[in-house]
């Protein structure tokens, strides 16, 4: 009997190794090799999946074994972990906490999702009260508006090039304004989030400072009073598609205008701080602590940043 247990835990444990490297293992060649029956080789897998799944709450790593007809046999699933680190979950909640970029109500749920179904076990205590004041003192942004389920449809709008119409709070005047636009991003500044898009409207465009189609307008998502996703697609050719990465790196401000270059010199504590700001920025010259710096930016924003900056631009 003793002897029938260890052949069975030697053979559980050689099953475990090789699948963990990738191996694809036959339940009847397997049955062969340890002289037992097929159904005893599907037991031990069993035994290997009740394992795994005793672990997943430990290890935040699911694994499985399953089987494809294909591949000839079982084999050990995509490894993929479901929680964060501590450290992880303590940054993000930080941030989130910094953007005030939710209503309070919004932002508790967050966090209480974050901390409680994301957080191991062992660090929630500590990541609840190192940002417990914080989100005790949180402060909500005056629009105080839910916007959430409102962002999922401008973006499923996005994802299936779909017009949008919409009535806009303008900033400029509180004016309700109507528009009808080809949404192309969503995007993410200084505590608001913001779509993207192009106006087709001639008489709209009209009143901009820009009318080129080559640059989009940009709406406060917050200032979207209604919308209504139409039914009508949009085309735009993949050689002319909508690049959101290289426009996030130019657009730093979220103030709408035309591509323009800049340059610009700095003399400060941390040139580093300024690269970060405008990633397209490149340092051309540094003489005697000043630096002469050019960057790449959309829009009219870059002016009043630099002027509140107190810094010598041309």
């Amino acid at each position: 009997m003793a002897n029938d247990y260890n052949d069975k835990v030697s053979r559980v444990l050689s099953l475990y190794q090789r699948l963990m490297e990738g191996e694809v293992v036959d339940k009847e060649v397997e049955a062969a090799r340890y002289g037992v029956s097929a159904r005893s080789i599907q037991r031990d897998i069993s035994a290997i999946n009740d394992f795994f799944e005793q672990e997943t709450e430990k290890s935040g790593v699911i694994n499985s074994i399953e089987y494809d007809k294909k591949k000839g046999g079982h084999y050990l699933s995509q490894i993929y972990k479901t929680r964060l680190t501590n450290s992880e979950i303590l940054a993000i909640c930080k941030i989130l906490l910094d953007s005030r970029a939710f209503t309070r109500e919004r932002m508790e749920h967050i966090l209480d999702i974050l901390v409680d179904r994301c957080t191991p076990a062992e660090g929630k205590a500590i990541v609840q009260d190192l940002i417990k004041n914080e989100e005790f003192h949180y402060i909500e942004l005056t629009h105080k508006s839910e916007f959430v389920d409102k962002m999922w449809d401008i973006g499923q709008a996005i994802h299936q090039n779909r017009y949008l119409e919409m009535d806009y709070k303008r900033t400029k005047d509180g004016a309700i304004v109507k528009r009808r636009v080809k949404p192309v991003a969503i995007m993410f500044s200084e505590y608001y989030f913001y779509l993207t898009a192009f106006i087709e409207d001639e008489d709209v465009k009209a009143d901009f400072d820009v009318i080129d189609d080559a640059f989009p307008t940009i709406y406060r998502i917050d200032r979207i009073a209604g919308y209504k996703v139409l039914d009508k697609q949009f085309k735009i050719p993949y050689g002319n598609r909508f690049k959101e990465g290289e426009f996030r790196k130019r657009i730093q401000f979220m103030y709408g205008g035309k591509l323009q270059k800049v340059k610009f010199k700095y003399k400060g504590t941390s040139v580093e701080a300024v690269l970060d700001r405008l990633p397209t920025a490149k340092i051309l010259e540094e003489k005697d602590g000043v630096y002469t710096i050019s960057a790449e930016v959309f829009g009219k924003g870059i002016d009043m940043w630099l002027r509140s900056k107190g810094i010598w631009w041309k």
